[in-house]
């Protein structure tokens, strides 16, 4: 009998994407794999096993279990300031780190860091100019300059601490989403904002960014989500994309925000000729472009989730780079593609784990041949 290949799937908790996981797990007996779920901070550091959950392809359940550390990784942690984040994320960073254990994918850096590297490329036209909000005075500059201003986290996803500022003739309004609301206030002076900003930025690190105007007719928010992942040869490939809607007035498109979806091509049907032409050609070439200027500059990545802004004035934007995307958009609007979402991470992790097979016994022959 073969002996199956283990592929473990990293969550920060066992309930984070329970039916993605199992709809990846149910499909694994065919790629000659079995699956397992695991906690980063649930390692024993001396045994190195690990508690968490296997999938039974019989029962077509997860059962309890201990289990060696999975050769193949597929890491869908989601990090935030608290103290079980600060936990794993060492221990992400020690087993990204081991020859024996190989990551589907390795992440990609801080929005920060992100914007540096692809600023000298030839993607920088589309990227928001941003800088690092050191103080308060930041913030205040940029405003008297611009009017408008974006606040985001450095470290930030799914929309989270996202913050609008706007300069008034005296007064200064800040709106931000929370809880699918759209939250306003209003500062009587610069004084005051002053204060609000320093202590905004002493409990994260943020970017500053001209406000764009990304929205519909309707003045609602919206956005362009691709989805790129390797295939079971390792090639890059665009899955699909769609269209992300929010709440009129608002500031977010995100659909954890409360926002819908439609099919790309239902809304690009509707463009003038010209116009869908000249989106669809910039977002070829920027699709083109970023998957090997990402990976020169960083570690390999198998997914991408790419954000991409049009304002009303018909100007593209790269608006943000997820390495563990979402598939609620893709979902939605092109249900026929599930069984290959659910089917790429074992296809890819198949030929990682061929490739690494590969790589040590030409190893293995060069160190008999000597």
């Amino acid at each position: 009998m073969t002996k199956l290949l283990a592929f473990g799937i990293m969550s920060l908790t066992l309930e984070s994407e329970l039916s993605y996981f199992t709809e990846i797990a149910m499909l694994a007996e065919s790629c000659g794999m079995e699956v397992f779920r695991f906690i980063p901070s649930h390692i024993n550091p001396h045994s190195l096993h690990v508690k968490g959950k296997k999938f039974d392809s019989k029962r077509k359940a997860w059962v309890s279990a201990e289990f060696p550390i999975p050769s193949i990784l597929y890491d869908r942690c989601f990090y935030g300031e608290d103290e079980h984040s600060k936990q794993c994320l060492p221990i992400v960073s020690w087993l990204k780190n081991q020859k024996d254990i190989t990551f589907l994918g390795y992440g990609l850096p801080n929005k920060l860091e992100l914007y540096h590297v692809l600023k000298n490329t030839p993607l920088s036209p589309y990227l928001p100019p941003t800088q690092h909000v050191q103080d308060a005075k930041t913030v205040i500059k940029e405003l008297a300059q611009k009017k408008k201003v974006i606040l985001k986290p450095i470290g930030g996803a799914h929309g989270y601490g996202i913050y609008s500022l706007k300069k008034n003739d005296k007064t200064f309004l800040v709106k931000t989403e929370k809880q699918k609301q759209m939250v306003s206030r209003i500062f009587p002076n610069e004084a005051k904002l002053h204060k609000w900003l320093e202590s905004l930025i002493t409990k994260r690190q943020y970017l500053i960014q001209p406000y764009l105007e990304l929205v519909t007719n309707e003045l609602e928010p919206f956005d362009i989500r691709m989805l790129l992942q390797k295939d079971e040869f390792g090639n890059w490939g665009e899955l699909g994309r769609g269209i992300r809607v929010g709440n009129s007035g608002g500031i977010l498109s995100n659909l954890s925000a409360g926002g819908t979806c439609k099919p790309f091509s239902e809304w690009i049907s509707k463009l003038p000729k010209t116009k869908a032409e000249y989106i669809t050609e910039e977002l070829d070439y920027i699709l083109s472009e970023l998957p090997h200027l990402l990976e020169n500059a960083f570690l390999p990545l198998f997914e991408l989730g790419v954000d991409i802004g049009i304002a009303q004035n018909g100007s593209i934007w790269i608006l943000d780079l997820n390495s563990k995307p979402g598939r609620k958009v893709l979902l939605q609007t092109r249900p026929d593609l599930k069984d290959t979402l659910h089917m790429r991470p074992l296809l890819y992790g198949k030929y990682l784990s061929q490739l690494e097979h590969l790589e040590r016994k030409n190893t293995y022959e060069k160190t008999l041949s000597h």
